[in-house]
């Protein structure tokens, strides 16, 4: 199955669902019920906001492992995308953070989700959790041990974080479809809430090929429709977040704001009039 068959259309905005603090984590409240409650709230916000797809994160667990997270945190994050699918009719997807890619995987195909995301699967990245190895090799493997048509939405050079020696964008991009076998790619910023260069994401595109290429961190209603001049889609929350603050919730509005600017950029791109005849004539 396609993205493009998962999310209704070829340009997709996917909001991300920021998890409270989960069991374990240094920061956990107690209480998996209001950590349910504000999921639900988000979800729903970004899908009457007319998001294509969501997808959910344990971002408040930090510090993060770089390994495998707690079983408590598995077993917490299936339960609430379970309740998530059941409250909003665009597909939910999973990001265990910092590199629980087999997690993710395990949660998604259980609760039949539809795509995880994974920082590092290919290469190694220096990152605040010290050394992130590829896992490629063991993810695709796990999924075709499960039996599992999960797609894999992949980072390239991810954020927070700085890859070993000086590697091409171009290779990284080819390497992580080739080699990793990922089913999409995402490029970001520097950090969370830093946008991708327009240069950059034309790189990757045209490395990418039919691959979809979805900008990962920074975007905003002032700056996607220029960035998706380069891009097939976008994974979003801090400017979608009250105030654009990444401690808030979810604003609906914030999100229908967000929607529209990329429609209405796209719709300048598809009217845009083609003087390449002209110039070529001169």
């Amino acid at each position: 199955m396609s993205l493009t068959t998962i999310f209704k259309t070829a340009t997709p905005v996917i909001g991300v669902v920021h998890l409270l603090p989960l069991p374990t984590s240094p920061q956990w409240g107690g209480d998996l019920q209001q950590v349910m409650a504000r999921a639900e709230q988000e979800a729903t916000a970004l899908a009457s906001g007319g998001v294509s797809g969501i997808i959910v994160e344990n971002f408040f667990d930090a510090p993060f492992t770089k390994g495998q997270v707690d079983p408590a945190v598995v077993s917490a994050m299936s339960l609430i995308v379970q309740r998530l699918q059941q409250l909003v009719a665009v597909p939910v997807g999973i990001n265990v953070l910092r590199n629980d890619a087999r997690s993710a995987l395990a949660i998604a195909t259980c609760v039949n989700a539809q795509f995880i995301r994974v920082n590092v699967l290919t290469g190694v990245m220096a990152t605040d959790q010290g050394l992130i190895e590829g896992c490629a090799y063991e993810l695709l493997r796990y999924r075709r041990e499960l039996g599992s048509e999960v797609k894999i939405l992949a980072d390239v050079l991810v954020k927070h974080a700085r890859p070993l020696g000086s590697p091409n964008l171009t290779t990284a991009v080819q390497e992580t479809i080739d080699r990793g076998l990922a089913d999409g790619i995402i490029l970001s910023g520097w950090a969370t809430g830093s946008p991708p260069s327009l240069e950059d994401l034309e790189l990757a595109k045209a490395a990418a090929r039919e691959i979809p290429v979805f900008i990962g961190s920074g975007a905003s209603w002032e700056n996607i429709g220029k960035l998706m001049q380069s891009a097939d889609g976008v994974i979003v929350a801090s400017s979608l977040k009250r105030k654009g603050d990444i401690q808030q919730p979810i604003d609906p509005i914030r999100v229908r704001h967000f929607v529209e600017a990329l429609e209405a950029g796209m719709a300048t791109q598809q009217i845009a009039p083609d003087y390449s005849s002209i110039v070529s004539a001169k």
